[in-house]
């Protein structure tokens, strides 16, 4: 896959690590003991929700995830990885809608079922005064400007695993 910085918008990409790849980043997120009680998204009143794991840099999973995505998208290269983290949401408990600030998020979905619309669990964008989902199929990656305002929802019957890569110029 080969973005370039002016069709950027929210994009995304199926299928995106290998088979092998995909499975890795999905026992780190399921087998981690490091989550802690969610945040509070920069410059809002709303309280935390869900949970949250920051991956170490020295992990291999960030590591991979990182140089995949510096081989595939051309305009980060020059730019500074400044955090990859797991987000986790238990079935019925939706995030607030936020932005990410002056970054590229990249937005992984690495559960291994097969993805069933009456699940829900779609990241919602408001774009224009309309909302638009994108399905947390499993394999897919997110790509979008930061500034977008965006909400997690959750998944009906299972834990929603989510790995946000925000990429800077600062």
């Amino acid at each position: 896959m080969e973005i370039s910085q002016e069709t950027i918008d929210i994009s995304f990409s199926d299928k995106f690590f290998s088979k092998q790849e995909h499975e890795m980043i999905y026992e780190y997120c399921i087998n981690n003991t490091n989550y802690r009680f969610g945040e509070k998204d920069s410059g809002s009143e709303s309280p935390p929700t869900g949970f949250v794991n920051n991956i170490p840099e020295t992990h291999i999973v960030y590591k991979m995830i990182n140089i995949i995505l510096r081989k595939r998208v051309e305009f980060i290269r020059d730019m500074r990885l400044s955090r990859m983290y797991v987000n986790c949401f238990a079935p019925g408990e939706n995030a607030y809608f936020h932005t990410d600030g002056d970054c590229i998020t990249f937005l992984y979905y690495p559960n291994l079922e097969q993805y069933d619309i009456d699940e829900g669990g779609e990241t919602k964008f408001l774009v224009n005064g309309n909302v638009h989902g994108i399905l947390p199929v499993p394999n897919r990656m997110v790509i979008f400007d930061g500034n977008i305002k965006h909400s997690a929802t959750a998944l009906r019957n299972h834990h929603r695993f989510s790995v946000a890569i925000k990429y800077s110029n600062r």
